[in-house]
């Protein structure tokens, strides 16, 4: 099997093509090809296959084997590989995933895409629908108790569950310790990804994040998106605004419109390619 290694802003998948092929359990082969010492090294894979709904269909599984339901970061890399390996020349195209169907806006000089503008959809807020089990309408500053300490949770899914927290400083934070109890939080019948946010100001916020099956990752897209939504929730930031997400692994760009939707925009890098 031939892959293509990608990153966006440090968040690196295996990219498999399969429009004319079929992968056989992806889940063991995720796990064993994203462990870096053993295998490749990487966040997952995720799989291009043939859709009868959109140009193309995407697959992504955690390093753990689990199936994710969106990649922001992801879907930015997919673009770039679709239309470089000549799978399309449109420049905007569409993606099914289990998130729901992404329209992304390819930038290309010189027939490399730059960056992509991805159209994540509308935030959902709904608890029941992230999921969360609170009997709450919305969950904004939330207080729970995680590791016999009182915190502030806003939850909010942008395709994959989220749950974001503000803190005065996250660089000293043991995000391997305290990421986990959030994780397998009770509340949190999926699992969760949580955001840990620090804000700079009312246009740039700072984020880590802890993504359920991959642990600390340079970057997480959907993650970005919901916590520039909670942002504007908590009243840090504003909408229909641009607000720059720092990551450990570069910048992304983020705008929640007053209609609900939320627009990304951000590079997607190749790494090497590969045959296993």
């Amino acid at each position: 099997m031939e892959f293509t290694k990608m990153h966006g802003i440090g968040n690196d998948y295996l990219y498999f093509n399969c429009m004319e092929k079929e992968i056989q359990n992806p889940e063991e082969l995720s796990i064993k090809l994203s462990d870096r010492h053993f295998g490749v090294g990487g966040d997952g894979i995720i799989l291009i296959l043939p859709s009868k709904l959109a140009d193309f269909r995407m697959r992504m599984f955690n390093a753990d084997g689990s199936e994710g339901k969106m990649c922001g970061n992801g879907v930015r890399c997919i673009a770039k590989y679709v239309y470089e390996k000549g799978l399309t020349n449109k420049d905007v195209i569409t993606l099914e995933t289990l998130g729901g169907i992404k329209t992304l806006k390819l930038f290309v000089e010189d027939n490399k895409v730059m960056q992509v503008e991805v159209n994540m959809g509308k935030a959902i807020l709904n608890p029941k629908d992230i999921p969360v089990l609170l009997d709450k309408d919305i969950i904004v500053n939330e207080k729970i108790t995680v590791d016999n300490r009182e915190v502030g949770i806003t939850c909010v899914s942008m395709g994959n569950p989220h749950c974001v927290i503000y803190m005065d400083n996250i660089d000293d934070l043991e995000i391997e310790k305290i990421g986990p109890k959030f994780e397998n939080h009770p509340l949190f019948p999926e699992r969760i990804n949580t955001e840990f946010i620090q804000v700079i100001d009312e246009k740039t916020i700072k984020m880590r994040v802890w993504e359920r099956g991959s642990g600390e990752t340079y970057a997480c897209g959907t993650g970005a998106c919901a916590a520039v939504v909670a942002s504007v929730l908590n009243k840090y930031c504003k909408i229909n605004e641009d607000i720059t997400v720092k990551l450990l692994g570069g910048d992304l760009k983020i705008k929640y419109l007053s209609d609900g939707l939320v627009y990304m925009t951000g590079p997607a890098e190749f790494v090497f390619e590969g045959r296993i």
